[in-house]
């Protein structure tokens, strides 16, 4: 009986199974549909691998069919390289009978990996097609990247396979200096504009020698990189004016990534670390994003301008400072997961027309955060000769965007002059008397709107209609703000002369 049951068991399956159509393809027609007919990967660097990108691939009949081949167009010797519905086919170049399923679709993500010599030429595009089926049901997809060639440096590769190494703060780290005179890449201690710039590792400057960048250069940081300025060592950074959105006089430093989806994610490099004894440095029209530190100066580190310079999205801070002494004039920096400007363990600053906006969604996080102390250092506490702020804002979307943090066993002086301030909180610690104590503070505009154009994009420009316009005083003013235009009298508050914005 058990025999004869199982018997009828697996008859019903073969009969049910003989009546299934799902395996039953028959050949594509050349009605596939797409969801778009070219796929744009975004500009990379030579010999850098691409994010991936994705392609979708509709069957809207009603028939299971099978696409004989595909495949890129150049073959194996495409640069390209596919998964289709999660099969690598022939090195992710061509595939073969491939089913796609009566009213469904499927996934073809695409990613690249190409050299400069690989591009057109004319315009260094890089193209191939991914195509389905051939002849008359010939159906095709372009594809195109941008393959911007660029200057790499990086460590050397050591006979017993290790990297080379420079020591930062007493550690050993993967790293190499700068030389004036290196066989392949000449001086590397200056900058140009001819070609943009990739740091693999730390690139230190050496001792008593200068690192300049020229107006209009590009400085890409891979991952876990940066810029080490040795003890002795300077930077010279300058940039100026730009009259167009590309910001082509600009010095930019930001992460190796070009694809859109990366152009505003914090933490993609290191930081430009300043080191204890390093001196006279000079930045003038720099943008830096995306760092995990913008500016980290240790302690101490003397003679530092900085001026028409933008830094966005960092994991940690904009710029910290550890007993340095800074001239600071129209700068702007936003979204920091703890401080955009934090000033430790004392020092001597002076900030004018700068602002200071922190829109990162912490609830501990600053605009501008000053103590004259630091936890393990010896001693605990070191003076604040001088923090003031003339003509600033200090913003965004906390509570408090102003911290101030005093050790009594070190001078602790600071002064607000003309300055737009966020504090929400009622407080009656000392050092928050914003109305009554004169001597730190003057002239403050206390939790009023300066009504920024659009601080997601970090476009800190201001209107007629914000509480910072016509605020400053006469006294403090620098004549051009960041964008090297005419200051009114009396000046507007922040590093941005007031104007209509765009309709």
């Amino acid at each position: 009986m058990r025999q004869y049951f199982a018997i009828l068991v697996l008859g019903l399956i073969l009969v049910f199974s003989s009546c299934r159509t799902d395996f039953d393809t028959v050949a594509s027609t050349g009605d596939l549909k797409f969801s778009k007919d070219t796929v744009y990967l975004d500009t990379v660097f030579k010999n850098i691998g691409s994010s991936t990108y994705q392609l979708k691939v509709y069957n809207r009949s009603k028939n299971d069919i099978s696409i004989p081949i595909v495949q890129l167009k150049k073959g194996l010797n495409s640069k390209y390289r596919m998964t289709v519905d999660g099969m690598t086919g022939n090195n992710g170049k061509i595939f073969k009978d491939v089913t796609l399923l009566a009213k469904d679709s499927l996934y073809i993500f695409i990613k690249t990996t190409a050299d400069i010599t690989d591009a057109n030429p004319t315009d260094f595009l890089y193209t191939d097609e991914i195509q389905f089926d051939s002849g008359a049901n010939l159906q095709e997809v372009a594809l195109v990247t941008l393959i911007q060639d660029a200057v790499f440096l990086y460590p050397n590769q050591n006979p017993d396979g290790t990297k080379e190494k420079i020591k930062i703060e007493g550690k050993d780290v993967d790293g190499f200096y700068l030389s004036e005179n290196d066989p392949e890449n000449g001086n590397e201690l200056v900058f140009t504009k001819q070609k943009p710039y990739v740091i693999y590792g730390y690139a230190g400057v050496p001792e008593n020698k200068t690192v300049t960048f020229e107006a209009g250069a590009r400085v890409h940081f891979h991952a876990n990189s940066g810029l080490y300025v040795g003890n002795k060592a300077s930077l010279q950074i300058n940039g100026t004016s730009s009259t167009t959105d590309k910001l082509e006089n600009e010095v930019i430093f930001e992460g190796d990534r070009l694809e859109s989806l990366y152009s505003d994610i914090p933490g993609q490099w290191k930081s430009v670390l300043f080191a204890n004894g390093s001196t006279n440095h000079s930045i003038n029209h720099l943008t830096l994003k995306n760092a995990v530190i913008g500016l980290d100066f240790k302690n101490p580190v003397n003679n530092i301008t900085i001026q028409n310079t933008q830094i966005y999205n960092c994991v940690e801070y904009g710029i910290l400072a550890q007993n340095a002494q800074i001239t600071g004039e129209n700068i702007v920096i936003n979204y920091a997961g703890l401080a955009s400007l934090s000033c430790v363990y004392g020092g001597n600053y002076k900030f004018t027309h700068c602002t200071f906006n922190n829109n990162w969604s912490a609830p501990s996080q600053f605009a501008v955060s000053l103590t004259n102390s630091l936890a393990g250092a010896t001693p605990e506490s070191n003076a604040l000769t001088q923090a003031t702020f003339s003509n600033c804002i200090i913003y965004g979307s906390g509570t408090n965007e102003f911290n101030l943090s005093k050790n009594a066993n070190s001078a602790f002086v600071y002064q607000l002059n003309n300055c737009l301030l966020k504090f929400s909180s009622s407080s009656t610690n000392p050092l928050y008397q914003f109305k009554t104590d004169t001597e730190h503070y003057n002239n403050i505009i206390l939790n009023e709107n300066p009504k920024f154009y659009n601080t997601s994009e970090n476009k800190f420009n201001i209107d007629k209609t914000s509480a910072a316009f016509a605020k400053g005083n006469q006294t403090y003013i620098i004549p051009l703000d960041i964008l090297g235009i005419t200051r009114t009298s009396p000046p507007d508050l922040g590093a941005y002369q007031s104007q209509d914005f765009p309709k």
